[in-house]
């Protein structure tokens, strides 16, 4: 799933840049740029927007003013010259906050910030009493749901379950914490790693990536783990 993303900045070179970087990111398409607030509420109010990349100093209606109006909220990113506005953009439950010029390493960082946030959002719309597992981790029980793990590491005599929230250390084998995951959703590709194939952004014949983490594919079973991912 793409996020249907949009940039406001009334610098057209700000702008563009930023445009281009939505463009070619997979998992984002862009619906618009827009130049001032005004456009960019029309656009809102018509259509789905999921993420805004958004300045905050521009003519008449500033980025938090925007904000203040609209009555549905999308996942935002502020960007602006002056990092005195950081703490007031957080008062707005910003995701993120960039700073110009925008480096694209930086821009990537706060894409995947985007898409862990919309699956988190979207998985617990569903998942309130949906399929989970109870695990022991620092001497505590957590309750983790099973549509929120990315994947499972083997970590020496624990295992790691990586999930969107947090990263877990569970005393266990990959061979019984398998056992335990559902069959039709997970996949052990890797003597050390079992993935949700659910979170599966792209693979190849090396290595599947998970939210920007590449992940190795066993040699052994390599045509029959490609043969499942692709008739996932």
């Amino acid at each position: 799933m793409k996020l249907n993303t949009i940039v406001v900045d009334d610098s057209s070179i700000q702008r563009i840049t930023i445009a281009k970087l939505i463009s070619e990111h997979p998992n984002l398409n862009l619906g618009g740029d827009f130049s001032n607030a005004l456009e960019a509420k029309n656009y809102i109010t018509n259509n789905t927007v999921d993420l805004i990349f958004l300045d905050i100093e521009m003519p008449h209606i500033t980025g938090f003013d925007l904000i203040d109006g609209l009555k549905v909220k999308p996942l935002i990113v502020f960007i602006t010259s002056k990092a005195d506005y950081a703490v007031k953009a957080f008062d707005y439950s910003a995701l993120d906050f960039l700073q110009k010029p925008i480096k694209k390493a930086r821009f990537l960082v706060a894409a995947k910030k985007a898409m862990e946030m919309h699956h988190l959002k979207h998985d617990q719309t569903h998942d309130d009493n949906g399929p989970h597992l109870i695990i022991k981790s620092n001497l505590k029980k957590i309750k983790v749901y099973t549509s929120h793990v990315k994947w499972v590491e083997a970590f020496g005599d624990y295992i790691k379950v990586v999930t969107y929230e947090d990263t877990h250390l569970v005393l266990s084998t990959m061979k019984s914490f398998e056992i335990e995951l559902p069959k039709e959703n997970f996949l052990r590709i890797h003597k050390s790693y079992i993935i949700n194939l659910d979170k599966v952004d792209r693979f190849n014949s090396k290595q599947v990536e998970i939210g920007g983490e590449k992940i190795p594919l066993s040699r052994n079973k390599k045509e029959e783990i490609i043969a499942i991912l692709e008739n996932y």
